[in-house]
């Protein structure tokens, strides 16, 4: 299912799933994808999904709706391609990315093949010296036993 998702700082990672039909977007909570930064609108466009074709269309918004820094009145959204709402850049995913990768191994992927079978030797995974945490350790329990020592004789 393909979905619009948010690049610009502070709503990154903000999706929303296109379902068949008009998807409203805006900075106004009654769109369906409410976007609350300052350059959205508050309708700022429409986005219409019919069958595997994604259209943009813009509600004559204030600061515009650009495509590839293309400003568009109505045009498709490719996937991939960043989506502009004034200052707000979303990008379309068509969740078609991952099924590619699936279908291109049909028949399967093999562990060698990605390098797991070899773990050991990669030396990311190499088991990590613990001399320090001893040191810590150690003069942690000194300054402690000082302590101690100084609290009992010196007064």
């Amino acid at each position: 299912m393909p979905k619009l998702i948010v690049l610009t700082e502070g709503f990154k990672g903000k999706t929303c799933e296109l379902k068949e039909g008009v998807t409203t977007v805006g900075r106004a909570d009654d769109n369906t994808f409410c976007i609350p930064e300052d350059s959205v609108s508050g309708h700022h466009c429409e986005v219409i999904l019919k069958g595997n074709e994604v259209i943009i269309k813009d509600l004559n918004s204030t600061n515009g709706t650009y495509i590839n820094d293309d400003r568009v009145t109505e045009a498709p959204l490719k996937a991939g391609v960043v989506l502009r709402l004034g200052q707000c850049e979303l990008k379309l995913d068509d969740g078609t990315s991952f099924k590619k990768v699936i279908e291109s191994h049909r028949g399967g992927v093999k562990l060698d093949e990605v390098g797991a079978g070899n773990v050991s030797a990669n030396p990311a995974f190499k088991k990590k010296d613990n001399k320090l945490n001893l040191y810590m350790l150690g003069g942690g329990a000194t300054v402690v036993v000082l302590i101690l020592v100084y609290l009992l004789f010196v007064k």
